[in-house]
Order: C-alpha cells, then structure tokens, then sequence
C-alpha cells in the first residue's frame, strides 16, 4: 500500500457464508478518471446477492453495493466528466467508453460489462482498497462498491444530479429503477394501449409497473408469489395482480388478454417462470429478461417459430447520464413514485436489510452510512 489514502469504514464480505464485517478500509486516492464519493445512501439489490451463492465468481474480500449515491469528495487528475466537489451524483454501472456498443450509444452492452462490474475489477489492475492489515480489499463492485462511506467511482458511472433532491433515497436510481423503468419506456417502447405482463413485483418489476402506467399501456399484468407486492402494484397502477403460485395461471393470463400479450417481462430468472411468460405472448410479442440466474432457459421452439422474441436487458437500455435525471423529474411530478418502495437502515444494520430483502418484507432497502 503506498500513496496518500482516504478513511473510510464498509462492510467487507469475506465468504459467502460469512456476515459481513464492518471494519475500516483504506482507499487509494482517485486515480485519472476516477471520483471519490461520500456516499449517502445505497440500495441493496437482488445482484448483490450473488456475492452468497455457493461457488460464486465473486472475488474475496468484497465491499459489494451498486445503489450508490453522495457527494463528490475529491476527483482525479484528468478528465473529471463534468463534475466538481460538492456535486452531488448517482452512481450507475461502469463501461470503457470505447468498444464499439459504447460508442453507438449502448454502455450497458459494453464489452468489458463482466469484467467492470461482476468481477468488481480496476481498469488497470492496480488495488485501491486495503483492510486494517494492508490486505487488498475489491472494491469496484459495479465500479463503486458503495456498501460503505465512501465510495471509489469513475466519472463515466457518476451522474450529476440536482443538489435539492433526496440525495440519500437516489441509489436505486442507478440500477433497479433504471431497469424495471428503462425496460418498459427504452428497451421494450411499450406504446399506448399495448398489454404488458411484468413478472415478480420486487423493486424492478414494480419501476416497471410504474413505468407502463406513464405510457398509457393495457392491461398491465403483476404476477408475483407475496399478496403485500400484488397489493402495492395495485396502487402504483398495475391494472391486474395474479399469484405466481396459481396452478391456474397461464390460464388466467390467456383469459385476460385472450390474443396474447404484447410484451412480458421477466425480473424472476426462473426458467418456469420464463416459460409461463413466452407462452403468455401473442405472436410477434416481446419477452423481455432481466433477472440474472444460474439455470438455463428452454424455449418452446413451436412458439418462437411464430415470431415471438427473447432478448436479454441490461440496465433497461438505459444510459445513465440522461434517464437518472429523467426518472428524477418524473418523481418530482408524482409520475415514478419509487419512494414508496424504500425502507432505511443503518449500514450497520445490513444482515438486517439482507434478510429483510430475502423475505419480501422490504422491497427496496437503503442503506444509510
């Protein structure tokens, strides 16, 4: 460990098994196109999940947290994006800004996506974490590791945001609103009058909701297992709420929108489920996947031979730097209450939010440092 570093206290997950354990870490001050952020709240998301599944490729030791938002502490030399200290920033997912889906304007689909986000990986390979005995900690989980007070980013992932806004309820903006949101306005262009069925109503699904009501979509189907979920997007305008767990499913899907739904939306990653919403679509419909699971899919080959479409989602097709002040706007005129779906915790309180999470009994937490 050499250099200058900045202090800061995280929750470090160490096995997949193991609670995490809050303990000080030292940061690396920000590097070229790098930014430091306090951080003022974090979103914990089904995707940090993935640090507790048994043989993961998650590395150890790991700051996890992808829901970031703060203030800008320090930046590096070079290039700042645009920012200054003192701004206050969501922080989204990290790209290269110079493959070739980078450069059409696709940064979800970056083709270093993996290895700038799932492998919690510096560009340049250099560690910029050390626990108290100058052991390297990774921490650029979705280049910010936020599950902490501070946060290293990089200016590509760091959106500027107005200074009056909620900064501590931001994060999920970064990634599950983004995705349930960008889905359905980007990805999907659910239009007026189209009928759309959202599966598993946890925090993307119910952005997604959200978001069909702004466009004039129906019906808007909310199958999920928990009543509390089918109830709450209800409210946030689903027009129907179907149990996941109902034998009689499909058949209830077929008998609201008998010639098929127009569009479908996985958030679950089960390949059950997966099936249920292809077999929903009428022909030429669009099955939309989000969720990030470990099970191969199988495909009715009668049904996709009729012109229906799978295609994969990353961050709802969204980039960051336009959608996360566009979802801001759209709240303050009540259109994206996403709000509604928060509950605060002490960082030092995630087992809690994790377990809490697992349950269903809170649909988005947020973690205060």
């Amino acid at each position: 460990m050499a250099g200058s570093t900045v202090s800061a206290t995280a929750a470090v997950l160490r096995a997949h098994d193991a609670p995490y354990s809050l303990e000080p870490v030292e940061l690396a001050e920000p590097g070229p196109g790098e930014v430091l952020v306090r951080i003022a709240g974090t979103g914990l998301c089904h995707t940090d999940l993935l640090g507790r599944v048994p043989g993961d490729r998650v590395p150890k030791p790991v700051v996890l947290g992808h829901e970031g938002s703060g203030v800008v502490e320090a930046l590096g030399p070079g290039e700042s994006g645009g920012l200054a200290v003192g701004d206050h920033v969501v922080l989204s997912y990290d790209s290269c800004g110079r493959c070739g889906t980078c450069r059409d304007g696709r940064p979800g689909y970056c083709a270093d996506m993996a290895r700038l986000n799932m492998a919690a990986a510096v560009a340049d390979g250099r560690p910029r974490a050390f626990d108290k005995a100058g052991t390297p900690v990774h921490n650029r989980w979705f280049g910010q590791s936020s599950f902490a007070t501070h946060a290293l980013a990089t200016v590509r992932n760091a959106v500027k945001v107005d200074a009056d806004a909620p900064i501590e309820l931001l994060g999920p903006l970064g990634c599950g609103i983004q995705t349930g949101a960008g889905s359905v306005l980007l990805a999907l262009s659910v239009r007026p009058g189209e009928a759309l069925a959202v599966f598993g109503a946890g925090a993307v699904g119910l952005a997604a909701v959200m978001a069909a009501r702004l466009t004039g979509a129906g019906p808007v189907v909310a199958v999920d297992l928990l009543p509390s979920r089918r109830e709450l997007a209800l409210e946030l305008g689903a027009t129907h709420a179907l149990d996941g767990a109902d034998p009689d499913l499909a058949r209830r899907l077929r008998a609201l929108v008998p010639d098929g739904f127009h569009h479908a939306l996985d958030t679950t990653a089960r390949p059950e489920v997966v099936a249920t919403a292809l077999a929903a679509l009428r022909t030429t419909g669009v099955c939309g996947l989000v969720g990030v699971g470990r099970e191969d899919y199988r495909l009715d080959s009668t049904l996709m031979l009729m012109g229906r479409t799978v295609r994969g989602i990353i961050e709802g097709d969204a980039v960051p730097q336009t959608f996360v002040p566009r979802m801001i706007e759209l709240w303050r005129r009540g259109l994206l209450p996403f709000d509604r779906l928060v509950r605060t915790y002490p960082l030092a309180d995630i087992a809690r939010a994790e377990a809490d999470a697992l349950s269903g009994t809170t649909v988005k937490p947020v973690l205060l440092p």
